[in-house]
């Protein structure tokens, strides 16, 4: 029988009415101005302010509290070079033979192709890794529950995070991801879950003139 986990008081803070409605506005506000973005800057960024949205992305709920996630943070130019070119061959490929017309045809306004040059410049990129498994020192496996939704929702904090503290990401998953895990050197129970480069935008920066979908096209209350 495991051992439960001691308990302790919550913290949580309850705000006034009028509070609560101004904070989710403007948190509303501050995250619909996020975008993809794929002209960086190359100028350095704090990398505390990154380490902190990680913590932040490893405080997510998951399943068992297993916590299935490790965060690689590189800043080397050598390994982001590395990278760049395994996932351009990874891109090339998939551009020519592995996607589909309608999937092709799905990516056209956003005007994306194989070419990542932004891997080199951003100052700096995360992978994440979904720990699929854990292991204990004797190599016995430990099961893991609720890996893909436990790790989407820690992703998604970190970009919140990182979106917060003033830096832009793109979220990009060159197909297979294999190659991830073979740079870093980690272990088999760990698999390449996103890619993320981290910066400033480039002063010129543009990006597509997308709408999202409205409250009415989401929302389904009963």
């Amino acid at each position: 029988m495991t051992e439960a986990y001691p308990t302790i008081p919550l913290s949580f803070e309850r705000y006034p009415e009028h509070e609560m409605r101004e904070r989710a506005a403007a948190y509303c506000a501050l995250m619909g101005g996020r975008r993809s973005v794929r002209a960086f800057s190359a100028e350095p960024i704090p990398l505390e302010v990154v380490r902190a949205a990680i913590r932040t992305a490893g405080t997510a709920p998951s399943g068992a509290h297993m916590q299935p996630w490790r965060f690689a943070l590189i800043t080397d130019p050598a390994l982001k070079h590395e990278i760049r070119l395994a996932a351009e061959a990874e891109e090339r490929e998939t551009y020519a033979h592995r996607m589909s017309e309608e999937w092709r045809a799905a990516l056209a306004p956003l005007g994306t192709d194989a070419d990542k040059p932004y891997l080199d410049l951003v100052p700096a990129l995360i992978v994440m890794f979904r720990v699929d498994y854990g292991l204990r020192p004797d190599g016995e496996r430990i099961k893991h529950y609720y890996v893909q939704e436990s790790c989407g929702i820690a992703l998604g904090m970190l970009i919140a995070a990182l979106h917060n503290a003033g830096l832009a990401t793109l979220t990009h998953t060159p197909s297979p991801m294999n190659f991830l895990a073979k740079l870093l050197d980690r272990p088999k129970n760990e698999r390449a879950f996103m890619l993320l480069p981290v910066g400033y935008p480039a002063p010129d920066c543009q990006v597509p003139d997308l709408a999202r979908k409205p409250l009415d096209e989401i929302l389904i209350e009963r």
